[in-house]
């Protein structure tokens, strides 16, 4: 399983806390298992699935900060304080299906074609 780690110092990712990270590097794992099931899934170079399930880790954080409102325009710093409008952020299933899709076919081959096809 992938470990945070190789997050933090290969994948260079800084987003998700490591005390958080395990769960959702489970769920990543898990649409990424889903994927070899129904499609032809390879890996063109030696990490490229670790580097494909840490991105999909970073959406799914981006998606769960997002859906708790964390995702947001305003900033304090001490008393000061500045908002921006922002626009809503689509977590809806399909839009999270989109985009881990998008973050798996970064580092790695996808056929959605027949099986046995290449």
């Amino acid at each position: 399983m992938l470990n945070y780690a190789f997050y933090a110092t290969e994948y260079l990712g800084d987003s998700v806390p490591e005390s958080e990270f395990a769960a959702f590097a489970r769920d990543a794992q898990a649409q990424l298992n889903r994927y070899k099931r129904i499609y032809t899934v390879t890996a063109p170079e030696q990490n490229s699935e670790d580097m494909a399930l840490c991105a999909m880790v970073d959406a799914l954080y981006y998606f769960a900060q997002a859906q708790s409102g964390a995702v947001g325009g305003s900033i304090h710093i001490g008393s000061v304080s500045s908002s921006a409008q922002t626009t809503q952020v689509d977590t809806s299933p399909a839009a999270q299906e989109k985009e881990l899709y998008r973050c798996a076919r970064q580092y790695l081959e996808i056929y959605r074609g027949p099986m046995g096809g290449a």
